[in-house]
């Protein structure tokens, strides 16, 4: 078990988490006993106990579990063998709960975390999305100056201002790699916008530099009821369902996709603002995405090639694997 906790900030307001940090470390890193805790800093071994709790409860304490799990494994080289993926990391899956985050948020936390420690320098692109924004959440600070982080979706939302799921700002901040943001709506208003937009300076190197980008992360939307899409507003009713008639299961960045993971001709696409995905001929794209709701849009993009690269759950990985 990997152990990772953020400090409190020093100051008089935040003692108690500083304490509640300082116990959790005795605790999870040092392996002090809870006697031993509420020796060191001088409180009862009740307070000591409620301090570990409290470095729980309030995040300074992040657990990470390295043992690989056989059917886990298993599920994931069978996806290598069968999808020609580059890259497989399956989780437990909680059957018991509805989340679509929890389990794969902490294995691509696991995974942004190696490559950002990679000491050769990557163009690192990142898309958008509640999963993504979750691993993000997840990350110590690190100090990784090597590499570049380029957006590969807008981040303004409808009424201009920033869009909640974007997360290149969050990962620039604990990796403090210079990084490149999508000054752009998720889908603008017409196709013309679109091409105007994409034809200014400051937004033209960016969307230059994502299509050079040596390792993508990104979400998958799905374009059923509750669509990530639609309930952000960046389409309408009317427009989702016309991309659900002309065969749309899924959506990576905004760009809508049937299921054989070709990109829709026409419709909300033309207005897509995001610039094209990545290569997997050049660039290991890795989806973080897991669930029932999701599942063809997974399936289509894998198949269709628009991602070589998985980060999902066991129940999902065994659907995808179903005849």
């Amino acid at each position: 078990m990997d152990h990772t906790l953020t400090s409190a900030p020093q100051d008089e307001a935040d003692k108690r988490l500083d304490d509640a940090a300082r116990a959790g470390w005795l605790y999870y890193v040092a392996g002090r006993r809870q006697d031993e805790i509420a020796t060191i800093l001088g409180v009862s071994r009740q307070s000591a106990q409620r301090l570990v709790s409290l470095a729980v409860s309030s995040g300074l304490v992040k657990v990470r579990i390295d043992h690989p799990i056989a059917r886990c494994m298993e599920l994931g080289q069978q996806l290598r063998t069968r999808f020609g993926l580059q890259h497989v990391d399956i989780v437990p899956a909680d059957p018991m709960s509805q989340s679509t985050i929890v389990g794969i948020a902490e294995a691509g936390a696991a995974e942004i975390e190696r490559c950002l420690k990679n000491p050769d320098a990557k163009i690192i692109a990142i898309g958008t999305g509640r999963t993504l924004k979750a691993a993000i959440d997840r990350l110590p600070k690190m100090d990784c100056p090597q590499h570049r982080i380029v957006s590969l979706a807008g981040n303004i939302a409808p009424d201009g201002s920033a869009s909640f799921y974007n997360v290149i700002f969050a990962l620039a901040d604990v990796s403090k790699a210079r990084s490149y943001p999508m000054a752009l709506p998720v889908v603008a208003s017409s196709a013309e916008e679109r091409e105007m937009l994409h034809n200014q300076p400051l937004v033209a190197a960016p969307l230059k530099l994502a299509q050079s980008a040596d390792i993508a992360f990104v979400g998958v939307g799905e374009l059923g009821p509750g669509a990530p899409l639609h309930a952000d507003g960046f389409v309408s009713t009317a427009e989702l369902e016309e991309l659900r008639r002309a065969g749309a299961v899924g959506e990576i960045c905004g760009w809508a996709f049937d299921a054989q993971g070709k990109i829709i001709d026409g419709l909300t696409n033309t207005r897509v603002a995001s610039g094209t995905l990545p290569s997997t001929k050049t660039c290991l794209v890795i989806a973080m995405a897991k669930g029932e709701r999701k599942l063809p849009g997974i399936r289509a993009a894998i198949i269709g090639g628009l991602v070589n690269g998985l980060i999902t759950d066991e129940t999902t990985a065994e659907a995808l694997l179903a005849p």
